[in-house]
């Protein structure tokens, strides 16, 4: 059980600034993709009632809160972030009943479900769309339209209102015979922007929002939400439009201009989250809310997060994770440095010191593995501790820590070699964008970009044992799963780790436990340690007279163990100390004595 292990954080205690402490400043957080996660109809694709027959392994593992991908009626053009119904389960998955039975069956284990929502745009199949086609119907205004840039016939290329681009390829613009003008999507074509200027949009939306909560549901992680206010001139125009007072910005490498300086953290933001939290959650108790945040700063999360504003309880960012990315173009990738690591993670926690909170995360379904993307996944060996020392890392910070589906074991990357093992629309359409269409990258260098951060790599089946499928469907299944399995879940799955006490299962287990009682863990000051080191990220956990140093070497050779750590440590450190290591006490005491780090190597020690 988790929810009934995890201790009560003392008043004395403080964590984003709030009085009490919320419940979820000791929790951590388990994603599941639903369609990758277990299949038990036998259709190649992850259900419901497959997300309840696994309860109990995830109550073992110690998670308190599960965020499911959306399972609601979708199209499935972005594999379900296209919601066409949101008050109803697509078949997909199952049922508004499967839906009752897993919250059920989950909260008697004391486990909480928080959905994904997405709500900065529909499916174009979506009611409100299609009714929003007509210019007389009273939804009409309920998206983003614009006529054809005057001269230009309606349809064709450079008629578009402005000439931003989409998030994955292509122009941001669809023309629709239908209305006569173009509507506005960030994303897919199928997936149109709310129009959260219009009141009526707001109050539909908490309106579904209401009728989830009641319905059981723990809280929602909100998709894109920091992209629902725009900016518009003084009279409501977007950047680029015709005699627009503001700039849409330059053209880049692949023909269009960036929409993300516009419609990121846009002015009426905080006015919308703050009447989210009024009109949904306000009186409510036991919930937490979290939003994924493009183009915001580590600053603008302590206002957001801050509890004096009533906004979200936590937001994702996104500056850590693009560091091996140039500005540009996130296909361009560079080599992983670790000190650009520290740089970025260390302004997260700077920036939440007095008030708010951090989300703590390098994988998920937007992002690749973190074992193969910065660790080394060439041999068993490499595998499981660079495994062990992100997660070490991730979870030894300031924050509410989120753990995705196969993290825990150590699950990589899929290595997928040819463009037609992927599913993923922004992959595919990424692809024909930069190679085929704008030819500003080379398909060898496009591949191997797909390879390192495709997000497919996080949505291959979970590796549940070695049988033919993984155990993700039955090995006589009649349909394969929808992506490929990774070949190595003959060695990497839950069944061979579940009771190795050195697995990076088991490891993870210590982590969540670390977590659950230590308020120190949870909620100490943060501080950095060798800032200036190129190797070894440290850091301090303080709280009161209590003090937990964390090293941990981020590359595949040994490193030095940097001078101001090993004056903390002149001393000597005993076994009795060593609260947690990547290898084992007896060898990171060793290390310690040394001054120096094998590879892989991280320590928790007790000062």
């Amino acid at each position: 059980m988790t929810d009934f292990n995890r201790s009560v954080l003392p008043d004395a205690v403080r964590s984003n600034g709030a009085t009490p402490n919320p419940w979820w400043a000791n929790a951590v957080v388990y994603q599941i993709y639903p369609r990758s996660f277990q299949d038990t109809n036998g259709d190649g694709i992850g259900d419901l009632k497959g997300i309840t027959s696994r309860l109990d392994y995830l109550a073992d593992l110690g998670v308190d809160v599960l965020w499911l991908s959306p399972v609601y009626r979708s199209p499935q053009d972005d594999n379900g972030y296209d919601i066409s119904d949101y008050q109803d389960i697509d078949p997909l998955f199952g049922t508004l009943e499967d839906m009752d039975e897993l919250l059920a069956e989950a909260h008697k284990r004391g486990l909480k479900i928080v959905m994904d929502l997405v709500v900065n745009h529909t499916s174009d199949e979506h009611a409100w769309f299609q009714a929003s086609r007509d210019k007389d119907d009273p939804h009409a205004d309920w998206y983003w339209w614009r006529p054809a840039k005057p001269g230009h016939e309606p349809g064709t290329p450079g008629a578009e209102p402005n000439r931003w681009g989409s998030y994955f390829g292509g122009s941001a613009w669809q023309y629709d015979p239908k209305r006569g003008e173009y509507y506005l999507h960030q994303f897919s074509r199928k997936q149109p922007d709310l129009n959260w200027e219009n009141p009526e949009v707001r109050k539909a939306v908490y309106k579904m929002m209401n009728w989830w909560m009641d319905r059981g549901i723990d809280g929602f992680r909100m998709d894109v939400i920091t992209l629902i206010s725009k900016h518009l001139d003084s009279h409501g125009r977007l950047p680029g439009e015709v005699d627009s007072e503001l700039s849409e910005g330059e053209i880049g490498e692949e023909g269009y201009t960036n929409a993300s300086p516009f419609c990121s953290d846009g002015p009426r933001l905080d006015e919308f989250l703050a009447e989210m939290r009024r009109e949904v959650f306000e009186g409510r108790e036991g919930y937490m809310n979290v939003g994924e945040a493009p183009g915001i700063t580590p600053e603008r999360n302590e206002f957001i997060t801050n509890p004096a504003h009533k906004e979200l309880d936590m937001l994702f960012l996104f500056d850590h994770v693009s560091v091996d990315q140039s500005p540009e173009s996130k296909w361009d990738t560079r080599a992983f440095v670790p000190k650009k690591l520290q740089d970025r993670m260390s302004r997260q926690q700077e920036a939440v010191r007095n008030a708010g909170w951090a989300s703590l995360f390098f994988c998920n379904h937007d992002q690749p593995r973190v074992v193969s993307r910065w660790g080394n996944d060439a041999d068993r060996e490499s595998r499981e501790l660079s495994a062990k020392a992100f997660g070490m890392l991730l979870h030894m910070h300031r924050g509410t820590p989120y753990i995705y589906e196969g993290e825990e074991l150590g699950m990589t990357n899929a290595h997928f070699t040819t463009l037609e093992q992927y599913r993923d629309l922004e992959s595919i359409n990424g692809y024909r964008q930069r190679v085929e269409e704008a030819k500003c990258q080379s398909a060898e260098s496009m591949m191997d970009a797909l390879a390192l951060i495709g997000r497919d790599n996080a949505r291959t089946p979970m590796q549940w044992d070695a049988s033919k499928y993984a155990g993700f469907t039955a090995p006589d299944a009649a349909t394969e799963p929808w992506i490929d399995v990774n070949p190595n879940h003959v060695e990497i799955n839950a069944a061979e780790e579940f009771d190795d006490p050195e697995s990076v299962y088991s490891f993870y287990k210590k982590l969540i436990a670390m977590r659950h009682n230590n308020a120190t863990i949870a909620t100490g000051e943060w501080n950095l340690i060798a800032a200036d080191s190129e190797q070894v990220y440290s850091f301090t956990r303080t709280s009161g007279d209590d003090t937990i140093l964390v090293i941990v070497n981020l590359t595949d050779k040994t490193a030095q163990v940097p001078a101001e750590v090993a004056q903390l440590l002149e001393d000597g450190v005993g076994e009795s100390q060593v609260l947690l290591s990547t290898y084992d006490a007896v060898h990171s005491v060793k290390s310690v004595a040394r001054g120096e780090l094998a590879r892989w190597e991280g320590v928790v020690i007790q000062l």
